[in-house]
């Protein structure tokens, strides 16, 4: 079989659509078939090409709208050129991922007219963060058109978590269950571990038994960045140092300012993240988007890294109770910097929650297990 997947972004831009894409294209290449990724074009990257994995890559045109946050596809005649390489293959199923992209309205559209399977899955538990309330109303008033326009079409929803099957309700889909984000355990310990792995405390200059916070993700507002920065000073935990891994718009803004042994990092190596998560005491994610299921997570959890997060999709489905890990109800700097103490002080707490949800995610949150999912979804489409 040939299964197609769109993602408005792939690597090597870094986040966790992209990374969900890759994972589960490479697996369905090791089991046999063929996979084929159709993105937005980044410069310094051909337009087609076939990876190390044996994953084929198609990027087509786009205008990157949103600081490349919101690709959306510009005709053409490199767009022609490839829309015929693409459309002229024998595609068996398609998986869409997200509901809002412009790529993603093309994809079902095409899929609809040539009768190629397809499902969309969906990564989201709320609207587009925007910014006044006005565009805020003009994206939600969009997204609602765009669900329109994929139920028109008679998409198959799923979702990266419960919680986003529950929120597809919200535009009057019902999912038809999930397709979870995953990781592969053991290969992220393998990283973490690897031989060659940075020493963190090392190369931030701290003492080798320095408690250690760490962030790792897009540095965008509504990840809660400044806010963790504000509550990990607050809680003056002595000898401890935040580490910040990651790139965006605010890095910059939150470099002018930046308090003493908070380290911002920038854009750092996956290796060097999962090192980073492997070797600190605490991942703590403040977030107040609408995360469907977020893949540092995961990635914290095959880690050993206990997990301090704002309740947002999926964190309910890892975290069962304060046990696994501390979910709290917003991003304020008080209770954050309290559950950020405890995080980095209380060791029995991190090595329960540690051990309880490494157990959950080996149960739950594999890749293994999804490819394993939508190869059933695209063997029973072909009957």
């Amino acid at each position: 079989m040939t299964l197609c997947f769109f993602s408005a972004q792939y690597l090597p831009t870094v986040g966790g659509v992209e990374r969900y894409t890759y994972n589960l294209a490479r697996r369905v290449v090791r089991a046999g078939h063929a996979a084929l990724v159709v993105t937005s074009a980044l410069p310094g990257l051909p337009h087609h090409e076939t990876d190390a994995e044996g994953i084929e890559i198609l990027r087509l045109p786009v205008w990157p709208l949103m600081h490349g946050r919101f690709p959306v596809l510009r005709p053409g005649r490199d767009f022609a050129r490839l829309e015929k390489l693409l459309w002229g293959r024998k595609i068996d199923f398609c998986l869409i991922n997200t509901r809002f992209y412009v790529s993603s309205l093309y994809a079902a559209r095409q899929c609809a007219g040539r009768g190629i399977p397809a499902i969309v899955v969906d990564h989201s538990t709320g609207h587009l963060p925007m910014g006044s309330a006005p565009l805020r109303a003009a994206g939600a008033a969009y997204e609602h058109l765009a669900a329109a326009v994929l139920k028109h079409y008679k998409m198959r929803f799923y979702g990266v978590s419960r919680a986003v099957c529950r929120w597809l309700e919200h535009f009057g889909v019902t999912a038809e269950g999930q397709l979870y984000n995953a990781v592969d355990p053991a290969e992220v310990r393998a990283l973490a571990h690897a031989p060659d792995a940075a020493d963190w405390r090392a190369a931030l200059g701290l003492a080798s038994d320095a408690p250690l916070a760490a962030f790792v993700g897009r540095v965008i507002p509504e990840k809660g960045v400044a806010e963790l920065i504000e509550a990990f000073t607050a809680a003056a935990v002595p000898g401890a140092a935040l580490a910040v891994a990651g790139d965006g718009p605010l890095l910059a803004d939150l470099q002018k300012n930046c308090p003493p042994r908070v380290h911002l990092l920038g854009a750092v190596p996956y290796p060097k993240a999962m090192q980073l998560l492997a070797q600190s005491q605490v991942y703590c994610l403040p977030t107040y988007y609408a995360e469907g299921f977020p893949t540092t997570f995961l990635e914290a959890a095959a880690c050993g890294c206990p997990i301090v997060t704002t309740r947002t999709g999926g964190s309910d489905e890892l975290l069962a109770d304060d046990s696994f890990g501390i979910q709290l109800d917003s991003a304020d700097p008080g209770p954050l910097a309290a559950a950020l103490k405890k995080a980095l002080t209380d060791e029995h707490w991190r090595r329960t929650a540690a051990a309880r949800t490494a157990a959950r995610l080996e149960e739950h949150f594999t890749w293994d297990a999804v490819c394993e999912k939508l190869l059933a979804l695209a063997h029973s489409a072909q009957n």
